[in-house]
């Protein structure tokens, strides 16, 4: 299995506390998510992310085929981190790393996901023609949707 790596950075003028409340949340992620993935909370228990947590999730992965996705906070540094694996879903191994840094005049957002693609040959065939470009589509469109929302500083 070949791993992949996204790495996404947003500045928002906003306090870490605040950038902070609003992702623990685990109720925002469906602010943040294109409507067109069709995605689903089916399931989270609490308000706010703690290690350990299960979340379950539907999501459109292509025209007609929606799946269960399951992940779990991994860890938690209060206030400033986030890991999130996949247990159950589309992809063979997923972490998504969410940081957040006090700034001058806000907070700089720091997304890195590693993730793989199972079926070998087929996986990488599939990444370079549209696994790829959706997840960059999906970080796009949560940029927009946090500068909206918050304001912009700027996109790195």
């Amino acid at each position: 299995m070949r791993l992949y790596t996204l790495e996404q950075e947003q500045r928002l003028p906003i306090s870490r506390e605040v950038a902070w409340e609003f992702f623990s949340s685990p109720r925002n992620l469906d602010a943040i998510t294109p409507p067109d993935l069709g995605f689903t909370i089916v399931s989270v228990s609490g308000g706010r992310i703690y290690e350990g947590q299960i979340m379950t999730y539907r999501v459109k992965i292509l025209p007609g085929v929606r799946v269960s996705w399951v992940t779990e906070i991994k860890s938690v540094v209060e206030g400033f981190s986030f890991v999130d694996e996949q247990r159950f879903g589309p992809y063979k191994f997923w972490h998504h790393r969410h940081t957040f840094e006090e700034i001058p005049g806000g907070v700089l957002m720091r997304d890195v996901v590693h993730y793989g693609l199972s079926c070998g040959p087929l996986g990488r065939i599939a990444h370079g023609l549209f696994v790829r470009a959706k997840l960059e589509w999906i970080f796009r469109f949560r940029r927009e949707i946090l500068s909206q929302q918050f304001g912009e500083m700027g996109v790195i």
